[in-house]
């Protein structure tokens, strides 16, 4: 499978389209790689969502590995490739137990968080699967990192469920060496 959305060079970019590759490039992604290919081809949206990306990815309260979890739950639940590989990595590199990864890729509880591994994975979870969370896991997420935490979360939440929906749909590839996600029942 090709990409749905052709790659752009800065030559072929209206300048509506340039101005948002040089915010990319201007940041810290340094590439117009991901969701970056498609969101160009709407500039105005694209710049928004970049700025959000750059946001929740660079500033973002949580601490980078459970940032990572969180983004991994959701590249599981999206069946998203290049994110899923985007990020597990950078997950392990934040000190996730590859435990934790390999159960959810495999559409698995983790046995074995910490308890604030545990409030963010049953976080996500529970918002993904019923659409909202409990009293309780609500707590479990701002006694240990604050409201701004909390809305940090739901913000990471919802940008990379932007960022995996753009990528599935563009079929973004993966390197021909990575091994993709598996389809889940």
């Amino acid at each position: 499978m090709t990409e749905r959305f052709k790659p752009l060079s800065l030559d072929e970019m209206t300048p509506e389209q340039r101005r948002m590759a040089e915010n990319v490039l201007a940041g810290p992604r340094k590439a117009m790689q991901g969701p970056f290919s498609a969101f160009i081809y709407s500039p105005e949206t694209g710049d928004y969502a970049q700025a959000l990306g750059a946001q929740v990815r660079y500033k973002n309260t949580l601490p980078e590995k459970l940032k990572e979890l969180a983004i991994l739950v959701i590249a599981r639940f999206w069946t998203a490739q290049f994110e899923w590989y985007a990020h597990h990595r950078l997950a392990l590199e934040a000190g996730l137990d590859p435990a934790i990864g390999q159960a959810i890729a495999e559409g698995r509880r983790p046995e074995r968080m910490s308890a604030e591994e545990s409030a963010v994975y049953t976080f996500c979870k529970e918002l993904l699967e019923t659409r909202e969370v409990s009293d309780a896991t609500f707590a479990g997420v701002k006694d240990r990192f604050g409201e701004k935490g909390v809305v940090d979360l739901i913000c990471t939440m919802g940008y990379y469920c932007l960022v995996s929906m753009t990528l599935n749909v563009n079929r973004y590839p993966i390197p021909a060496d990575a091994t993709p996600l598996k389809k889940l029942a």
